[in-house]
């Protein structure tokens, strides 16, 4: 496990409980309700971030779009073209996590004051507005506010929304609700990706003031249904609100049984474990760097914040984007597009089409991968994501250097070219394991109530920082050092396995209040299981060893439901 103390464990009573729940969600008619409406309000959050980093990337492609925000050039034939320079490029591309930076310090009081559909309704109205600028923006600089605006909403949603999975799912879906979280990243770029294609063909301005207009949808789609979603449980007990908490856990938990034991114990452990947080919580920044406990949270959450874009992943994304346009200068373009060349793909639809294949595939394994990962251990998964990342990585580097030695010598290595794409298709898998599938999860689990919204916001202000920066570093490095840039990444990735093995703890199979005093005294872990014990001892029943808990009323509850 490490040489670093990674959390101890508590009595699993309700994990144990759920477990023994054989219904399937879809057989629950409430639970199914539930779950239906999180995903267009909480889970299709990332459809925006999708959304919005193909649609910046495709619009690059489009001459109107160049023309309006360019300046005239020429390009290597001496046909008159238009190109936006580098600095312009590089800051409309990171505006949207500048913005998302500055939105950090006050999502948590939001989140915190009025409650998670609120902020999400805040954040979707800040983004539907930063929509609705950009597609008319009359020049660059309203661009980039819109685009600035863009982000500072979309960390409302993504912080609340990614609370709001966890708080609300039943136990033994949560895990998977909230790994599907990301994977929607995937259906915001494909739905951009067709829409660019398709406004392409508009030889005027409105060509890109319409992708940029339609990125508002996902937002309107959560401001029309987010008010039909109930108000986490969680954040209705720290504001004193307990019967409305316990007619939602009894609606959706148990299928509007309100006698049901396992809901009487789960109400009992949040109070439970809530009334200890609060008692110890300030409630602000300070909290997450009090005690040595959030101090490790705080370092673990601002690490993931950084690996999910220091891992490799953002320069992937370029290279395969940029074979096919102007964003890297002469050296880089040189060697990446005489890299397709070489392997016989000269033109420019082919070259596109990597890009777009990329996502795609990304979509397929990322999607299964977020169904599957979640099933097993958190530190087994991120450090199998790692490793394979690393080989990876390892891999393309040398097929890399290859490559670029046969240019130099002008003796084509085809192979070479080959391995260069094989690697960088295969890189998405390895990636989704652990940084896409289980990061929201992870997060979620990691931090307790009182401190959740503040601890996703930490590592929001790293992958907004780390985005911001990559886009401007990405390139540079490539320019000026080829393929010796990539092995920077295989360093990072290197510190990244590290940091899995000696800081991250296993969060695998417990409920959230389970999971909220890992790296506190066990004395206040004690008084939650005996909330929980002295529920269950009240109630009566025996179940897996545990007095006084009875599962085969959910299944019967369920059963009368359906």
């Amino acid at each position: 496990m490490g040489l670093i103390n990674l959390g101890h464990e508590t009595d699993p009573i309700l994990s144990r409980v759920v477990e023994e729940d054989k219904v399937r969600w879809w057989k629950k008619r409430n639970l199914r309700l539930l779950y239906l409406l999180l995903y267009p309000t909480c889970m299709g959050i990332e459809i925006t971030s999708g959304f919005d980093s193909q649609m910046i990337n495709g619009l690059q492609l489009i001459d109107p779009w160049n023309k309006y925000f360019g300046r005239q050039t020429t390009d290597a034939t001496g046909k008159i073209t238009w190109a936006v320079a580098g600095p312009l490029l590089g800051m409309i591309s990171a505006a949207y996590n500048l913005g998302a930076i500055l939105a950090v310090p006050v999502v948590p009081w939001v989140a915190q004051k009025w409650g998670r559909r609120w902020s999400i309704f805040i954040g979707s109205v800040f983004q539907c507005v930063g929509a609705v600028l950009q597609g008319f923006s009359q020049n660059d600089a309203m661009y980039i506010i819109a685009r600035m605006i863009l982000g500072f909403g979309i960390v409302f949603c993504i912080v609340s929304g990614s609370a709001m999975l966890g708080e609300l799912s039943y136990p033994k879906e949560r895990p998977i609700m909230t790994s599907m979280f990301n994977a929607s990243w995937f259906v915001g770029s494909l739905i951009a990706s067709g829409i660019v294609v398709k406004t392409a063909k508009i030889h005027n301005d409105w060509g890109w003031r319409i992708p940029s207009l339609l990125q508002c949808v996902p937002s309107l789609v959560q401001i029309t249904f987010i008010f039909f979603l109930p108000e986490s449980p969680r954040y209705l007990i720290s504001k004193d609100r307990r019967e409305e908490a316990f007619d939602i856990l009894a609606k959706y938990h148990a299928e509007g049984d309100r006698d049901s034991l396992f809901v009487k114990a789960e109400m009992a452990q949040i109070e439970t474990t809530i009334k200890l947080e609060m008692e110890a919580a300030k409630l602000s920044w300070w909290d997450m760097v009090r005690t040595p406990g959030m101090r490790r949270r705080t370092f673990i959450a601002a690490a993931m914040g950084l690996y999910t874009q220091w891992s490799g992943n953002t320069l992937i994304s370029q290279v395969l984007f940029f074979f096919s346009t102007i964003r890297f200068s002469n050296r880089s373009r040189f060697y990446l597009g005489k890299i397709l060349v070489m392997i016989g793909y000269t033109d420019a639809y082919t070259k596109t089409m990597f890009n777009l294949g990329n996502t795609a595939w990304s979509f397929i394994n990322g999607t299964a991968i977020a169904l599957i990962s979640p099933r097993f251990p958190r530190r087994k998964m991120f450090l199998l994501g790692a490793f394979g990342m690393l080989f990876v990585y390892i891999g393309w580097t040398v097929a890399m250097q290859r490559a670029m030695l046969a240019l130099e010598h002008k003796t084509p290595n085809r192979a070479a070219g080959i391995a260069v794409l094989f690697f960088i298709y295969f890189y998405s898998p390895w990636y989704n394991i652990g940084n896409n599938a289980l990061a929201y999860t992870y997060m979620v689990e990691l931090f307790p109530y009182a401190q959740r919204s503040r601890g996703i916001s930490v590592e929001q202000f790293f992958v907004r920082g780390a985005g911001f920066f990559t886009n401007f570093i990405n390139p540079i490095g490539m320019d000026g050092a080829g393929w010796k840039y990539l092995i920077m990444y295989i360093a990072m990735i290197c510190l990244e396995i590290l940091t899995i093995f000696f800081f991250y703890p296993e969060t695998y199979g417990r409920t959230l209040e389970e999971l909220s005093f890992l790296f506190e005294d066990e004395e206040l872990t004690e008084k939650q299981v005996v909330a929980v014990e002295k529920t269950i001892h009240h109630e009566g029943g025996d179940v897996i060893g545990v007095p006084g808990v009875e599962v085969g009323h959910v299944e019967e509850t369920a059963d009368k439901k359906v």
